[in-house]
């Protein structure tokens, strides 16, 4: 099964691909870059906006260049205050072959308020690299692997962000 995916980050990739395999055989989870239309550093709404805008943006692609998939899925990661406190958090957009949409979200994580500015002026993936003397770390394990002392890592919000957008086209019964 053919299951496109916007992005070139290997680690989002290899997060959908763990969460398609709890579920299918056979998967094939292809990255092509596409953009999210959104800030390098989505806040609030605009995290699903940007996940959205990867699907969408990924099914014209495919389109355009005679590809065809089962799944197409857009994955941003962002900052939100949207509860009363900044924290970062995945967001997973799905959409099937036959139009039906599904999103759902990673656990998130809080941000003290003296990085708020930095990560939404810059990206949270700058600042991690910064406090951590890292390079690249958005493209494997993540800042995350850091906070949690290597108990999760970037991979597994993706994965988890990702199973909980999966939960529609898995059960008929939770369709809208």
């Amino acid at each position: 099964m053919n299951i496109l995916i916007g992005t070139k980050n290997p680690g989002k990739i290899q997060g959908a691909k763990e969460a398609f395999d709890n579920y299918f055989n056979d998967i094939e989870v292809i990255g092509i870059p596409v953009s999210s239309d959104v800030s390098d550093e989505p806040v609030d709404l605009d995290i699903y906006q940007g996940a959205k805008n990867r699907v969408d943006n990924l099914m014209k692609y495919a389109k355009k260049n005679n590809i065809e998939a089962e799944y197409y899925l857009g994955v941003e990661s962002g900052i939100t205050n949207l509860l009363g406190k900044w924290m970062i958090i995945n967001v997973a957009v799905i959409k099937d072959k036959n139009g039906y949409e599904s999103w759902g979200t990673s656990p998130a994580f809080p941000v003290p308020d003296k990085y708020v500015d930095e990560i939404i002026k810059t990206d949270l993936g700058q600042v991690m690299d910064r406090i951590f003397k890292q390079n690249d770390l958005r493209s494997s394990k993540g800042g995350i692997s850091f906070l949690t002392n290597g108990v999760l890592d970037r991979i597994e919000l993706t994965r988890d962000a990702f199973i909980m957008a999966l939960t529609g086209h898995i059960n008929d019964i939770w369709k809208d």
